[in-house]
């Protein structure tokens, strides 16, 4: 059997995006194998939690697909395991109305979700667009501001050299912010730049999101230090304090 990195590698090297589909819906697993296979995606798949968290650490996908409702261990559970110290993107399935499990899953670290029945075109459009972000921050060089550092190869926040963890989304959010620091973002600018330009929320999703970056960062909204609202627009950056 070939090493992790081994695998990994190859994965990369030879352009193949792997993904691993983790339901135990076989007309699932089949209707997402179809669609990716179609547009050149090598998809494996597991009908269990076991399975499911066994084949990421052993075979190292570039995403997964993962089914919250699973038997053995359910998706939320293979989160907990996986996080901090492996970060392959993962997108949530979940049922309609399991409001809480979708936020759980979100704080856990999954980079998004969606609700099943879904579209398995807008499956597609968003895991392309989580594989566009992690490429494009696989590459990015590390931003400082005061004592605030992001790192987006390793995926870690530092403030005042304690790493702090956040979900996905937080992360590229941040990010968005801290990469122009200066820069007003309204929160449609947020969500196209984070979400996507497709994505159906509200922009109450954005400020959702801040409040938690807000305590995460210890930022006393009455007096923040480094997130600051613009109120009727939107949020941005404080200057860096020494």
């Amino acid at each position: 059997m070939l090493s992790l990195c081994k695998v990994h590698l190859c994965g990369l090297q030879c352009g193949v995006t792997k993904i691993l589909v983790v339901d135990d819906e076989p007309s699932v697993r089949d209707i997402v194998r179809g669609y990716f296979e179609r547009e050149g995606f090598v998809v494996t798949s597991a009908e269990t939690g076991l399975q499911g968290l066994q084949q990421i650490l052993e075979t190292a996908p570039q995403l997964v697909i993962l089914d919250v409702m699973l038997p053995e261990m359910d998706g939320l559970e293979i989160l907990k395991r996986l996080r901090p110290h492996n970060k392959t993107p993962v997108l949530l399935l979940t049922a309609r109305g399991e409001e809480f499990d979708r936020v759980l899953g979100l704080e856990l670290g999954a980079d998004d979700y969606l609700t099943k029945p879904f579209s398995p075109r807008e499956l597609v459009a968003r895991v392309k667009a989580i594989l566009r972000r992690t490429d494009t921050r696989s590459t990015s060089q590390a931003l400082q501001h005061g004592d605030l550092r992001l790192d987006p190869q390793r995926r870690e926040v530092y403030v005042v050299d304690n790493l702090v963890q956040f979900s996905a989304l937080e992360f590229e959010l941040l990010y968005t912010l801290l990469a122009q620091p200066m820069r007003v973002f309204s929160r449609n600018e947020l969500i196209n730049s984070v979400w996507g330009d497709d994505f159906p929320g509200v922009d109450r999703v954005v400020d959702v999101h801040i409040s938690s970056l807000r305590r995460k960062l210890g930022d006393d909204p009455e007096r923040p230090r480094y997130l600051a609202t613009v109120r009727g627009v939107g949020y941005r950056m404080l200057e860096a304090r020494a």
